[in-house]
């Protein structure tokens, strides 16, 4: 598998593109100036407590109020706020927890207004973005992450990541970090961490080491509802998570983000820095790699597959629903019941995608096309649970029910991405149609099909606009249809047709069902 990413870099936004194989596998949209992002800490202040949530609303300067649970205050939260008082008022003198004197922790059971009453300054982090018209969530349980570590202060344990099976290689990290491991702080092995000498975790842990110094010279300094230490935008985080030898290439169109980034990745592999490229053509980096395309014919409602399938997809406030249609791919004369679990295969597989690409959190419920087999049932959801094994948010994934629905939750942490792809039609009817892009999918499909099931003259009939398309150039897609099936389809432009209208005729003009 190589694994390419793409950014597109303006004075407003930056947008990331994750392929896979050439395929759109995540698209992520940053503002430059975005405060308020998951991973960053801030200094604020308990606003209200909410005895009936045990919760509280902290103010940490967005418009809308935080959200602070008391599960989410972290068993040594007491030792926090000590930490807290004793740097501001400048009776800790160091970042370092060595002569820090812990305090004892808080009862699970307990009361957030017993902990943290009205007024009360509080380091926090943010867990989720704001979504919709909820503010931040938040937890006071402050970790940082690096590549291979992750920092936890006020801790003492030391934890390895579940995807590392081989009990040698727990046992060996384990033996590491808690030899390496600073008084006062708890350590995590990442996945990244497998493999990886004593040497390499140390430098590691000296950058998450350096990052909490930082941040505890801007508590020294800062003022309530104050970020105290940002967490690394979304492309040095994908590079923290993902960068591995899958990498092949890494293009950019900005020089000041392509500096940073050849920095950035070869501080992580020494020598790798080659496989970033500075984007200098006249073609739109999108445009050139092929992401606006798929960006048009991902984000829809209606997501075509291959075979005239598609996936439908709706959003509403509490979940996500998809709907998984056969469309023209089943035939009547062919066992339904292995069609069925053909088209659930690649629905699944594209599902397991889209969820990435929107980065769709909270739960979603899948309605695949019914099945009689039970073993088709569970061979579907082993498949599922398998093509979500890439996906790096927590999820889980729950067996059919008796209604044939499969039930996803997804960890949510900012907003899906929605990218509007209709566009106004051409013809001025007032109304938006889909992308445009979309038709020549659709007809490339519908050619498949009809070469194989009609075996005479096959003519296709579509709007002036289309048909140019389909015609232009030495290689054509008409000319590609010739190289692929060995077959002539004529096209006729219809000026009568609609934008997207289309449809196949015989030889005598007798329309050809698809």
């Amino acid at each position: 598998m190589s694994t390419e990413l793409i950014i597109n870099a303006d004075s407003k936004k930056m947008d990331i593109a994750l392929l896979e194989d050439g395929r759109l596998m995540e698209y992520q949209t940053q503002e430059t100036q975005n405060e308020f992002s998951v991973g960053d800490i801030y200094i604020g202040r308990v606003r209200k407590v909410l005895s009936g949530l045990n919760s509280a609303f902290v103010e940490i300067g967005h418009e809308k109020d935080a959200f602070l649970h008391y599960n989410d205050l972290g068993p040594q939260v007491k030792s926090l706020l000590k930490y807290i008082r004793h740097t501001q008022s400048g009776g800790q003198k160091t970042a370092m927890l060595d002569e820090f004197k812990m305090e004892s922790n808080i009862d699970k059971n307990g009361h957030m207004s017993d902990v943290l009453p009205s007024g009360t300054p509080v380091l926090v982090q943010i867990t989720k973005e704001a979504i919709s018209t909820k503010g931040p969530r938040l937890t006071s349980e402050i970790s940082i992450p690096g590549r291979m570590l992750v920092l936890v202060p006020f801790n003492d344990k030391v934890a390895i990541s579940q995807k590392i099976k081989r009990k040698e290689e727990r046992d060996r990290l384990r033996k590491v970090l808690d030899g390496i491991r600073p008084k006062g702080f708890g350590l995590i092995a990442r996945t990244n961490s497998m493999g990886q000498s004593m040497e390499d975790l140390k430098a590691d842990l000296d950058t998450l080491v350096a990052k909490w110094e930082l941040m505890f010279s801007h508590l020294k300094s800062e003022k309530v509802k104050s970020r105290v230490l940002s967490e690394e935008d979304r492309i040095s985080g994908i590079l923290r998570d993902l960068f591995n030898d899958s990498f092949t290439s890494i293009v950019v169109n900005d020089e000041s983000l392509f500096l940073e980034i050849s920095a950035a990745v070869s501080a992580i592999e020494a020598g790798r820095d080659k496989i970033v490229k500075l984007h200098t053509d006249t073609v739109p980096v999108f445009e050139k790699y092929g992401v606006d395309r798929q960006v048009k014919t991902s984000f829809g409602r209606a997501v075509p597959m291959t075979k005239g399938a598609y996936l439908i997809i709706e959003h509403t406030e509490a979940l996500h629903v998809i709907d998984v249609n056969s469309g023209n791919r089943l035939n009547a004369r062919e066992d339904q019941e292995n069609n069925s679990l053909e088209v659930n295969l690649v629905a699944a597989k594209e599902i397991a995608r889209q969820l990435r690409l929107r980065d769709m959190g909270g739960i979603i419920v899948v309605d695949f096309i019914d099945m009689q087999k039970s073993e088709n049932r569970k061979a579907l959801y082993e498949k599922l649970c398998e093509f979500m094994k890439t996906d790096r948010a927590r999820h889980k994934i729950l067996p059919p029910s008796k209604f044939g629905l499969i039930q996803i939750t997804r960890q949510r942490v900012r907003p899906a991405t929605d990218i509007e792809t209709s566009e106004p039609d051409p013809e001025g009817s007032g109304e938006n149609i889909t992308a445009p892009i979309n038709i020549i999918s659709e007809i490339n499909d519908a050619v498949e099909r009809m070469v194989k099931s009609y075996k005479g003259r096959i003519i296709l009939h579509t709007h002036p606009f289309v048909a140019a398309y389909l015609t232009k150039g030495l290689i054509s897609i008409r000319m590609k249809w010739i190289f692929k099936h060995h077959r002539w389809i004529k096209i006729v432009s219809r000026d009568a047709f609609r934008y997207l209208q289309y449809g196949f005729y015989d030889a005598k003009g007798r329309k050809i069902k698809k």
